[in-house]
């Protein structure tokens, strides 16, 4: 008996053929025929239990035998808002574990450190799809490209506002400590500066728009492993 495959199929609803490259993958990598049962999710709450109706070099159609509304395995939502390392591969592997872990949207910043202004995100929705279909998310993480640091904390938003930093003169609240006390069903979002740490003005700045000043424990942390603390803080308090 063959493992069932999970595919993404946006319009997996009123559509009857996977997307060319999941067609690809399913057909000339997986090896799916006619009679082949396969899991869709359409990247909005649903899975389809569907089965091969047609399987050639470039296409691949299916019928919907089953409709799967999910629950969200957490409440509220998370949002993850980080300055881009210099290295590109740091950040791909941020992306593919924070979507494993759980979280709703991803931003890039570019704040006064950053080391990277231009982030290209075609790439990394590939990963955010491959690393959805891996650890079984109903829900696709927004991917956002690059926001201008003071444009992104001026955009009016509502929910538990956090800046993670390194500053001793400013005071800072361990931030799971933060999160244990808000309600579960409260938007977070969790600011994650660059190697070099967001500016003290950037972080003033900041606490002046409504956000709080926290920290993520006494080890100084990479910037894709502090992303990676903060998403797991969130969901443990979720």
């Amino acid at each position: 008996m063959k493992e069932v495959r999970y595919f993404y199929v946006p319009d997996a609803a009123v559509a009857h053929e996977l997307p060319a490259d999941e067609a690809s993958h399913a057909v000339r990598v997986l090896r799916l025929s006619a009679g082949d049962e396969m899991m869709l999710m359409d990247g909005q709450g649903c899975f389809y239990r569907a089965v091969v109706t047609v399987a050639s070099n470039h296409h691949c159609m299916y019928d919907v035998l089953e409709v799967l509304p999910q629950q969200r395995p957490w409440q509220g939502r998370v949002h993850l808002a980080i300055a881009p390392t210099k290295l590109m591969d740091r950040m791909e592997w941020m992306v593919e574990k924070a979507v494993e872990i759980g979280v709703d949207e991803i931003t890039f910043l570019d704040c006064k450190f950053s080391e990277r202004s231009v982030v290209k995100t075609a790439r990394l929705d590939k990963i955010v799809v491959s690393a959805m279909k891996q650890s079984r998310k109903a829900w696709k993480t927004d991917l956002h490209d690059i926001v201008p640091f003071r444009d992104f904390i001026t955009d009016c938003r509502v929910g538990g506002l956090y800046i993670a930093h390194c500053y001793d003169e400013v005071e800072r609240r361990y931030l799971f400590d933060e999160l244990k006390a808000m309600p579960v069903s409260e938007e977070v979002t969790i600011l994650i500066g660059p190697e070099g740490d967001f500016s003290v003005d950037e972080v003033r700045e900041a606490m002046a728009h409504g956000y709080r000043s926290v920290h993520l424990g006494s080890s100084r942390l990479r910037t894709e492993t502090a992303g990676l603390s903060a998403i797991m803080m969130a969901q443990l308090s979720k």
